[in-house]
């Protein structure tokens, strides 16, 4: 099953009292009795695994590409996506990396389509546009407007066929400079070196699975002109390949485009097939690792088998038994009664041919690792003596069902319906599968569970644990297969193949043209008002039987006082652990039992919540919505256990540098006192946190949490009346406090822009990461369309003139970005580049002058106007493709004072847009020389980098 990893796991490599008496949390002198709620009602799991449907129609091309269609009209889109049989496994001794190195490569041109394939579908406005690389396959996707299929099937095919006439050793050289920087940003994180931990010591020097898709840094070095090139003749070739049409595209529409774009190009040689037997350790392995990290976090690692064996199955629903529910073992066990740790999870990652199983627990700040441990260890083997529950297994297929119903109203991209029959074709010769086996899960007895947990997770263990401390060592040299090096002889490149001609009749001198997009069919918003005030906004969407509603407050982490930061994030935390009728515990079952998710979340301006629910559960699970708003229980038990978590994240915080550098640059650029000068996480101070009472909780929730201060939106398979009618059953009777609103207090002006360098060193890191900002003269609600696609030309895309000079140029940073914070209030201008180590003064530099010549000097050019302003019209349909997008839309047209219309006019807007307009908007509010600059990294070689820059140098840390 295409469950979603919840424990650690390598990452794809490519480029979330009530009657008419005002509601308030009881007072804070003791928790509440619970009076038991009754028990939702949920629709049937059978209803649910009926649900998910992914009908597809299949032929095959004479030269054996395969191709996969499904029909879905509820968006002028199609999904393309092109998936080969080939990945980091099938990669031969000293060679680890030329997957994952040539997905790069094939974005890079093409013998007709000759630079870059970013700008020509990102001019066609294609979005979920992107390539990833794994063990067992490799693929690349985009979604497209669907009069420019043509272009994005022309392109694809010229990739397949077409490639090797443009292969030179200057891309190669490029790309490998961009996939070691990747390389060293993931080993930056924090427990950035777990990966290769596992996969060393679970599999043996040699094995499939045993190297990392990344590769070793030895081996990308390595790696020659000729290498790459026979690399792509032995693996990309249509009869390696399926080719996915996913939206609206009909059957003989596919045959003609597929045969056109595709059928000329010869069949290539049969990928060899790889053994990859699953290892058992011979015993177990201990071993304790150091990294600056705040929290000690515990694993137990297994090697278990993948989709072809059958076992596979009831692993991965043991491991959302285990520590991927909500009310999981693992959560109830360490995290609720015995409040060891302040994280836990567990999750098997399945693979063609094998896998892992992974259980993780961060230890409780201060606590006990060894009694953690323990306590692990023993509900681990409980589970795998006793088996699970009746009720444990219909929560937690209710949960994966639920899952995958909302992951298939996306046609494309990561996750959505294109993925699925690839998949299930690659892994499982059936395209559909993902219906079979939901069938056979829930069809899945907690015996089954019990045997495959008793076979698989009773054999030795591989027990790592990274606690707090200097690192032993980084991971430049690692990855690799573990193998002795080749001899040089036997290291030899082949020579280079020969590029064989074909015919080929299809005009391929231009690129197919983009076509006329539609005006952009935006839903009509309806509205109505609940009996006590409270705003309802609506907008249809029956794509897949679900409902999304979202109850939205004017608080946000802005809300908290200057000397309280946290007690927003803290009160969510605690509000998400039981109502005055529901345990924590009960309140997660019962929204499993209903496949309802419901999350609290803070932005700056904002405090929302959100409810998932199927559409055949809606009614409880609202009522379960407006119990967790209303009926807080804020128990103090709860209280000090997420209090001891919220520290805890805090303190990773600290350890993150992306995180840690923006916690220091907002402050800074606002003013410590403003509403936006704190960190934008919204966690707050740890010693404000260690001191807030249950009191504070219950005072914040009465004056922020209101009926007059909030607006529900809900987008989904229902109908106005009929959500109207239940939110009034479920919130109506909730009535305003008598005393007045509060409003957040903004100040007129802000600090001085004191341009210079705020270093923090952390010492060791591979990476340096930069941040920097300015706030500018420009609020939430004011018109920003100019600002924003000329901030698309100098950072906020791929193809802008920062990232193209620090990645794709310079080679020093595996993305760098440029963004327009969202705020209701002052908006900030901002940066972000993770770059080598030993680059950091040279980047800070580059983007200062890359900054410099866009606001000064060379402004917006024709061609940048062109692919800004045409790329964002013709995005529109496919950015608004599923229920999540369009409930975001909906919030900012209300929350900003925006027309219903905005986006349906936003298209003739981009189009109307001149370089004049672009250039005058940046440059009338953004400066450059008023800049404020973080930088996180390695201070003894990293400072000396920076002295000649002309900007002050201020050594800062944190205070604990």
């Amino acid at each position: 099953m295409r469950i979603a990893p919840i424990a650690v796991s390598l990452l794809a490599l490519s480029l979330t009292a009530c009657a008419a008496a005002p509601s308030a949390p009881p007072q804070a002198a003791a928790a509440p009795a619970l009076a038991a709620a009754p028990a939702p009602q949920p629709a049937p799991l059978a209803d649910l695994v009926s649900a998910v449907k992914l009908p597809y129609e299949r032929f095959t091309l004479a030269n054996g590409l395969t191709v996969l269609v499904h029909t879905d009209r509820k968006a002028p889109v199609v999904g393309v996506a092109v998936w080969y049989g080939v990945g980091s496994k099938h990669e031969p001794q000293g060679k680890t990396g030329f997957a994952h190195l040539f997905e790069h490569l094939m974005f890079y041109g093409t013998k007709h389509v000759p630079g870059d394939f970013f700008q020509p579908l990102s001019q066609a406005g294609a979005t979920d546009m992107n390539g990833t690389t794994w063990f067992d396959r490799t693929n690349y996707y985009e979604t497209v407007p669907t009069p420019a299929l043509d272009r994005a099937l022309m392109m694809e095919s010229d990739r397949m066929g077409y490639l090797l006439q443009a292969m030179t050793q200057k891309r190669v050289d490029a790309q490998r400079a961009v996939v070691q920087n990747e390389k060293r940003q993931r080993d930056n994180d924090p427990y950035g070196l777990v990966d290769y931990e596992m996969l060393e010591t679970l599999y043996p020097a040699g094995h499939p699975y045993r190297h990392s898709t990344i590769g070793s840094m030895a081996d990308l070095d390595a790696a020659s002109l000729a290498d790459v090139k026979g690399w792509f003749a032995d693996h990309y070739a249509p009869n390696n390949a399926v080719l996915v049409l996913s939206g609206d595209i009909d059957l003989a529409t596919a045959k003609a485009k597929a045969d056109k774009w595709f059928g000329p190009i010869p069949a290539g040689p049969k990928v060899r097939a790889v053994d990859a037997p699953v290892p058992t350790l011979p015993a177990p392995v201990t071993r304790t690792i150091h990294d600056q990290v705040a929290t000690t976090r515990i694993y137990r690692m297994w090697a278990i088998p993948g989709y072809d064996q059958p076992d596979y199955l009831p692993l991965q629903v043991a491991g959302v038994i285990l520590g991927g529910l909500s009310s999981s073992r693992l959560d109830d066990a360490l995290v609720r009664e015995k409040q060891l740790a302040v994280a836990v999870s567990a999750g098997a990652q399945i693979f063609a041919q094998g896998g892992q199983f992974s259980i993780q627990a961060d230890v409780k700040p201060g606590g006990d690792a060894a009694a953690t441990a323990a306590a692990l260890d023993a509900e681990l083997a409980r589970l795998a003596s006793e088996g699970p529950t009746a009720d444990e297994m219909t929560r937690a297929l209710t949960v994966i069902a639920s899952g995958q119903i909302r992951a298939l109203e996306s046609v494309g991209g990561e996750g959505g319906k294109s993925q699925a029959l690839a998949e299930g074709l690659l892994y499982s010769n059936d395209p559909a599968y993902i219906e079979a086996e939901l069938k056979r899960a829930a069809a899945l007895t907690p015996a089954d569970v019990r045997d495959a947990m008793r076979r698989w997770l009773t054999r030795p263990a591989f027990a790592l644990t990274v606690a707090p401390g200097a690192r032993e060592g980084g991971g430049e040299q690692r990855g690799g297969d573990g193998l002795p090096p080749l001899p040089k002889a036997a290291r030899k490149s082949e020579p280079a193949p020969r590029v064989a001609a074909f015919a080929d009749p299809s005009d391929r001198t231009r690129l197919p043209p983009a076509g006329a997009v539609d005006a952009l069919a935006f839903p009509a918003l309806e509205r109505t008002t609940l009996s006590n005030g409270m705003q309802v906004i609506f907008a249809r969407r029956a794509a897949v039987p679900a409902v999304s509603v979202r109850v939205s407050f004017d608080a946000g982490y802005a809300a908290d006082a200057v000397d309280a930061l946290g007690t927003g994030a803290l009160l969510l935390q605690v509000m998400d652990e039981g109502t005055t009728t529901r345990s924590s515990t009960e309140l997660a079952r019962q929204r499993e039992r209903l496949g309802a998710q419901i999350a609290a979340s803070a932005s700056a301006d904002a405090t929302s919540f959100q409810l998932d629910a199927m559409a055949a559960n809606l009614a409880p699970s609202l009522d379960l919505l407006a119990d967790y708003i209303r009926r807080p229980a804020l128990a103090p038990a709860e209280l000090e256990r997420v209090r001891a978590q919220q520290l805890a994240a805090i303190a990773a915080e600290r350890s993150n540098p992306q995180a840690l550098a923006t916690r220091v640059l907002y402050p800074a650029i606002y003013g410590a006192d403003h509403p936006y000068g704190r960190a934008p996480s919204g966690l707050g101070d740890s010693a404000v946190v260690g001191k807030l009472t249950r009191d504070d909780l219950a005072a914040f929730h009465r004056k922020w949490f209101r009926p007059d201060r909030a607006r529900i939106y809900v987008v989904g398979d229902t109908t106005l009346a009929e959500v109207t009618r239940l939110l009034e059953a479920s919130f109506g009777n909730w009535a305003a406090p008598a005393d007045p609103a509060p409003a957040k207090a903004f100040p007129a002006t802000l600090p001085a822009p004191r341009p210079r360098i705020l270093l923090i060193d952390r010492p060791g890191m591979p990476q340096a990461t930069i941040v920097a900002g300015e706030p500018i003269a420009l609020t939430g609600k004011d018109d920003a369309v100019p600002l924003e696609t000329a901030n698309d030309v100098i950072g906020g895309d791929f193809l802008s003139r920062l990232n193209t000079d620090l990645r794709e140029t310079k080679g020093w940073s595996y993305g760098v970005y440029s963004v327009l914070n969202e705020r209701l209030d002052r908006r900030a201008f901002l940066l972000v580049a993770p770059v080598q180590a030993d680059k950091a003064g040279p980047a800070l530099a580059a983007m200062r002058s890359d900054l410099a010549d866009y606001l000064q000097k060379r402004g917006t050019t024709p061609a940048e106007l062109d692919l800004a302003s045409a790329s964002n019209a013709r995005k529109l349909p496919g950015m608004l493709e599923t229920s999540p997008a369009l409930l975001d839309a909906m919030a900012k047209i209300v929350s900003l004072g925006r027309p219903d219309d905005f986006y349906a006019r936003l298209p003739e807007r981009y189009r109307t847009l001149t370089a004049a307009d672009l250039d005058a908007a940046i440059r009338g509010k953004v400066d450059p020389a008023a800049l404020t600059w973080v930088v996180v990294g390695d201070a003894r070689s990293i400072r000396p980098q920076l002295a000649g820059l002309g900007l002050p140098i201020e050594d800062f840390k944190l205070p604990e």
